[in-house]
């Protein structure tokens, strides 16, 4: 908690935040993890499950223990190889024989995999068999225009979309067509409330998801939930382990999870449900990913469409100021939201006797609140 001060002369300052908009130009860069070949070229228009870079990677080896199993010495290892290095063997096929007591003792060695001979040992008498590359994909994510290509990497894909963060989520990538299943933000998104016709779709609620709620929602096959909020031992139990706020967006559990607002019971912001309410039906693109530290990365919905494009170009030109929306990113008022009430250039102490630049924020419920600009982030709307 920040001590109060007396508050004087104001001074502006920038802080970037979570976005709302309706209408703005979203790139999204989609490249390999390794180098590979690119299937588009500038220009083309793809859809959000377009192929647009493919790559391979190198199976994973088995070590195949011949001589062992075959009981002859490993020096003598070539003398029983059906299949040498360097060539394809298939799960099954017999890699191995020996014959022995003239023919009354016989034994076949089969390969364990799919894959090719990549080594043979005559010093431990065992082979290595390395499994067939495993190809891997990129997809558009978004439909648009191919704006840019990476040769041997990627591309970077354009359109035009309402484009909304949240400010935590769970879970990756995911599309399907968004549904408003509640009538007000303030509405709690209940199991009643999901059903099959909700399958393979993205589920707006309201101020919070029960866990009955996300549990039928993955056994059903809903592809995403947007909601307010969610309580925290809701989703531990849900995930079956403590989640962080580092880095998020690799939990296998079935669904995609984005809160707008924060932990507990929080009504939607209205112009966030509203916009959503605005584009019910149509495709929505969304991401669960997290990432709180270095290189920041908010859960996100993408929502392309051809309505004119709003530029940016003066968007926050003059920062935070008196009156600028903000959501407040630390305890106590995680997930607080408010406009700027003011901003004293005096830095201001803390409980911890450091001093920090700090402003005063008035709350949705009309409460005046002081806390570190660092705590705060502008809502975009």
């Amino acid at each position: 908690m920040v001590k109060k001060s007396e508050e004087s002369i104001e001074a502006q300052a920038y802080t970037p935040g979570l976005k709302v908009k309706r209408s703005t130009a979203v790139d999204k860069l989609r490249r390999l993890p390794i180098p590979g070949e690119v299937l588009v070229k500038i220009g083309d228009i793809v859809q959000f499950d377009t192929k647009v870079a493919r790559s391979l990677i190198s199976g994973d080896p088995e070590i195949v223990r011949v001589t062992d199993f075959l009981g002859v010495d490993p020096e003598d290892i070539q003398k029983y190889l059906i299949r040498h290095k360097g060539e394809k063997v298939m799960k099954g096929e017999i890699i191995a024989s020996y014959s022995g007591l003239f023919g009354l003792v016989k034994k076949q060695l089969s390969s364990p995999r799919d894959g090719t001979i990549e080594s043979i040992s005559e010093a431990t008498g065992q082979i290595v068999i390395r499994g067939n590359p495993v190809p891997i994909e990129v997809d558009a994510y978004i439909p648009g225009l191919v704006k840019e290509i990476l040769p041997r990497e990627g591309a970077l894909i354009a359109a035009n979309a309402a484009f909304i963060q949240g400010i935590f989520g769970i879970g990756g990538e995911t599309h399907g067509m968004l549904s408003v299943v509640v009538d007000d933000p303030s509405e709690e998104l209940t199991i009643d409330k999901i059903d099959d016709k909700c399958r393979n779709k993205i589920l707006v609620g309201g101020s919070i998801v029960t866990l009955d709620a996300l549990k039928k929602a993955a056994e059903i096959k809903v592809q995403a939930i947007v909601v307010g909020g969610v309580r925290h031992n809701d989703l531990t139990s849900f995930t079956g382990q403590q989640i962080g706020v580092a880095i998020t967006g690799q939990e296998d559990v079935g669904i995609t999870l984005i809160i707008t607002e924060g932990f507990g019971k929080m009504s939607m912001s209205s112009s966030t449900f509203k916009l959503l309410k605005s584009f019910d039906g149509k495709l929505s693109c969304v991401n669960g990913a997290t990432q709180i530290r270095a290189g920041v990365q908010r859960p996100e919905i993408i929502i392309p469409h051809e309505e004119t494009t709003i530029e940016d170009e003066e968007e926050l030109k003059s920062g935070m100021i008196s009156g600028t929306p903000v959501r407040i990113i630390r305890q106590p008022y995680f997930g607080a939201i408010g406009v700027v009430n003011s901003l004293p250039v005096e830095l201001q102490p803390m409980e911890s006797e450091s001093y920090v630049r700090v402003l005063t924020v008035k709350l949705q419920d009309g409460t005046l609140v002081t806390v570190p600009r660092a705590n705060v982030e502008i809502i975009e709307e």
